[in-house]
C-alpha cells in the first residue's frame, strides 16, 4: 500500500501532486475536489487537453497522472460532476486573478473634485471644464462645488447657477446625479459619466 505523505492542512493531498499545498494560500479556503477527494464514480472531462466525454474516476485519474497534472472537480453538483485535468497551483492563481479582476471593475468608482468660488472667472471656469470632460471622458465621477468663504455665502444663487452652467455644458459627456445642494460652506453637484453609445 502507498503511503501518503504527513499534512497537517485541512485537506490531504494527492501523493503524486502536492500542488495544493504549495498553491492555496494559507488559511485559503478551498472549494475543488482534488485528484483522490474526488467521490464520483465517474466524471465528465472538459478543456484542451482532453477528448471531451464522460470517464470512469479510474481513466480520468490516469489521463490527468501521464500529463503530470491534476483532476480537478469544478462542477461538483453536476450529473456526473465535471472535472479539468490542470496544474492546481496554476488554476488557483487563476481563480484568484479572475475574482481580483471582478472586484477591481465592480467597486473602482473614482470621484474627482472640482472646486470654484462663487465668482469665478471665465478663464479659470472654461479651465476647469476641460478637466471635468477629461474625467468623464476617463470613466470618473465629478463632484464640482462651490465654496463660500465667510460673507460670500450672500453669493449663494450665484453659485447654484455656476454649477448648474457647469453640468448643462457637460451634458454630452455626463448626467447630473445629484442637483446643487448646499452642506456648510459648500454646494456640491454631483456628476456621473454617461455611458458610450
Amino acid at each position: 500500500m502507498e503511503k501518503k505523505p504527513s499534512w497537517t492542512g485541512p485537506r490531504k493531498p494527492n501523493s503524486d501532486n502536492n500542488a495544493q499545498a504549495k498553491g492555496a494560500k494559507k488559511g485559503e479556503k478551498d472549494s475543488h475536489a482534488i485528484n483522490d477527494e474526488i467521490t464520483a464514480k465517474e466524471v465528465r472531462l472538459v478543456g484542451d487537453n482532453v477528448e471531451t466525454g464522460v470517464y470512469p474516476i479510474a481513466a480520468a485519474m490516469k489521463i490527468a497522472d501521464e500529463q503530470g497534472l491534476d483532476l480537478i472537480e469544478i462542477s461538483p453538483n453536476a450529473n456526473p460532476p465535471v472535472c479539468r485535468i490542470l496544474d492546481y497551483q496554476k488554476f488557483l492563481y487563476q481563480q484568484r486573478k479572475r475574482l481580483k479582476e471582478q472586484k477591481a471593475k465592480s467597486t473602482k468608482v473614482v470621484v474627482k473634485e472640482i472646486r470654484f468660488g462663487p465668482q469665478t472667472d471665465d478663464h479659470d471656469y472654461n479651465f476647469k471644464l476641460k478637466h471635468a470632460m477629461e474625467f468623464l471622458k476617463e470613466g470618473a465621477k465629478v463632484k464640482a462645488y462651490v465654496f463660500f468663504r465667510g460673507r460670500s455665502i450672500l453669493f449663494k444663487e450665484q453659485g447654484e447657477v455656476l454649477l448648474l452652467r457647469f453640468a448643462n455644458d457637460l451634458e454630452e459627456l455626463g448626467k447630473v446625479e445629484q442637483m446643487p445642494i448646499l452642506e456648510g460652506k459648500r454646494m456640491t453637484i454631483l456628476l456621473t459619466p454617461k455611458k458610450a453609445k
